[in-house]
């Protein structure tokens, strides 16, 4: 019998018409999307479904957008592939994404989720506007260097941080503009790529300190129960079963590097067998690709239905 782990793809993976056929096709997504509606004050279906994409890309909006999206897209999943997860070991989701997965595994409701996922990005949005910062990409380097680089721009005046460790080859830094456009060129120097990312700012670092007291404050008027199913931390790849560990993890989430790769080697050392990435996007497919490319990978968003 197959092992399966269901991940949920983060911030990035957002894009115009995510949801859209999976609401159209299955009642239970549309409720989502509509209570969705209610609870932040904006139709949120709309939204995704013509964008403005400006406005879709924001942090305070793309976060409840994949959210909603990833949790309307497992019924692509139970209606196309239902045994996966009947045989869901674990799941795991990428930075936001793993707010997805809490809710997945019923530590978090739907609802309190998206509280909690609203009042995230509104704190990360604030943050961000406070400090001009931002997020890059390196390729083709390993995390020594990387880590060279951080240090080459890092100042008195300036940080850079290593913000994911996605797999090999793939790391992304974040810090203050300046240090991210030095870090492109340095990384250029070294033989690697640099793609400056399209977000507000320098996520995964101590420049979001400021947003960690709104989120600590919001998580502790939640109840969050010990989840279902283990649900992977990004913060130190391991799964949490006490609420309280979960939400001081969470909050630590914010200001700590993600470290993706280690979760999905820890995942694999488990037994998993089979990876479903459920929601837009297929950035962690791609990223699983460098990691363990032999492993069954199967993608549930609104690209797997026919029109």
């Amino acid at each position: 019998m197959s092992q399966t782990a269901i991940l949920f793809p983060g911030q990035g993976a957002q894009q115009i018409g995510m949801g859209v056929k999976v609401a159209r096709k299955y009642p239970a997504a549309k409720t989502l999307f509509e209570q969705a509606a209610e609870i932040l004050g904006y139709d949120l279906l709309e939204l995704c479904t013509n964008g403005p994409e400006e406005k879709l890309n924001s942090t305070v909006y793309s976060q409840p957008a994949l959210f909603v999206a990833g949790l309307a897209s497992l019924e692509v999943l139970r209606d196309l592939a239902p045994e996966h997860i009947e045989n869901c070991k674990a799941v795991a989701g990428l930075s936001l994404g793993e707010y997805t997965a809490l809710a997945f595994a019923e530590s978090l409701s739907f609802e309190d989720g998206l509280r909690i996922v609203k009042t995230r990005g509104e704190a990360m949005q604030a943050a961000a506007d406070a400090k001009p910062s931002g997020m890059v990409s390196i390729l083709l380097l390993d995390e020594e260097k990387v880590q060279e680089i951080c240090d080459e721009a890092t100042t008195s005046e300036s940080i850079l941080k290593i913000a994911n460790y996605l797999c090999r080859g793939n790391i992304v830094v974040s810090g203050d503009k300046a240090a991210c456009e030095q870090a492109v060129t340095l990384a250029e120097e070294a033989g690697g790529r640099a793609i400056p990312l399209k977000v507000a700012g320098a996520f995964h670092t101590p420049i979001m300190n400021s947003a960690t007291e709104k989120l600590a404050t919001a998580l502790e008027n939640v109840t969050v129960n010990s989840p279902q199913i283990p649900v992977v931390s990004n913060v130190d790849a391991q799964s949490h079963d006490d609420p309280a560990e979960i939400r001081e993890i969470l909050v630590k989430q914010v200001v700590h590097p993600v470290r993706w790769e280690d979760s999905m080697k820890n995942l694999l050392e488990t037994g998993i067998d089979q990876f479903c990435e459920v929601g837009p996007g297929k950035v962690l497919k791609g990223l699983m690709k460098r990691i363990n490319r032999k492993i069954p990978f199967d993608n549930y968003n609104d690209d797997a239905l026919s029109d």
